[in-house]
C-alpha cells in the first residue's frame, strides 16, 4: 500500500490514507467589543494560493485580496463566531473554541485532519493537532486567520456606523486609548463585552 506523507509543522508525518485536512484559526480574543469570529479551511492541493501568512502581517489590501482568492480556490471553508453575550457567559478562551468548532462543523465535508492554532484544541470529531504560531507555519491556519479577520474587521465597520464614536472602524474593538476614553464619555454599548475589566469599571461607576 502507497504511504502518504503529510507535512505538519515542519515535521513529516506517514499516513495509511489520504487526510481531508482542515486550518482552523479565530481572531478577536483581544478587543473589549465585537465577537470572536473564526474560520476554517480545507485548501486544494492542486490550486495553490501564493503570499499565504498570518493575516496580521499582511495589509488590508493583500488580506482583502486573499481573501477573495480563498474562497474562489479552496476546497471548503466556512466562518462561524461566538457572540459577546456566549463570552460574557463562558469566558473568551472557551468562546474562541467554541466559534472554531462551529466553523469546522460548518464546512460542507468534514475533514479528517484538523490544523489548529495555538495550544488549544476545540471539541471535534476528528483527529486534531494543535501548532503554535500556527498561522504562520500552515498555509491552511493562513488562509483560515484571514478568513476571520477579513469576516471580523468587516462588521466592526459596520458598527462603526451603527455605534460611532467609539472608533470601531480603526481599532476593530481592541482598547486603543481613543476607545477606552470613549466608554468613560459615551458609556457601553450592547456589543462590548461586560466580562472584560474596562468595561466592568464603566458598569460599576
Amino acid at each position: 500500500m502507497q504511504q502518504t506523507l503529510l507535512r505538519i509543522g515542519g515535521k513529516k508525518m506517514s499516513l495509511d490514507k489520504p487526510q481531508l485536512v482542515a486550518g482552523v484559526d479565530e481572531v478577536g480574543r483581544g478587543p473589549l467589543a465585537g465577537p470572536v469570529v473564526a474560520a476554517a479551511v480545507i485548501l486544494d492541493p492542486n490550486n495553490p494560493i501564493e503570499g499565504l501568512a498570518d493575516s496580521k502581517k499582511l495589509t488590508e489590501k493583500k488580506r482583502n485580496l486573499l481573501s477573495e482568492e480563498i474562497k474562489q480556490k479552496a476546497l471548503f471553508w466556512a466562518i462561524s463566531r461566538a457572540e459577546v453575550e456566549e463570552i460574557d457567559e463562558i469566558n473568551i478562551l472557551q468562546a474562541s473554541l467554541l466559534a472554531m468548532k462551529r466553523a469546522v462543523e460548518s464546512l460542507q465535508k468534514q475533514p479528517t485532519l484538523a490544523l489548529i492554532d495555538g495550544n488549544h484544541c476545540p471539541n471535534l470529531d476528528c483527529d486534531m493537532q494543535a501548532i503554535i504560531k500556527g498561522d504562520s507555519k500552515e498555509p491552511a491556519i493562513s488562509a483560515a486567520s484571514i478568513l476571520a479577520k477579513v469576516a471580523r474587521d468587516n462588521e466592526m465597520v459596520e458598527m462603526d456606523n451603527q455605534y460611532p464614536g467609539y472608533g470601531f472602524a480603526k481599532n476593530k474593538g481592541y482598547p486603543t486609548k481613543q476607545h477606552r476614553e470613549a466608554i468613560l464619555q459615551l458609556g457601553i454599548t450592547p456589543i462590548h463585552r461586560r466580562s472584560y475589566a474596562p468595561v466592568q469599571k464603566q458598569l460599576a461607576l
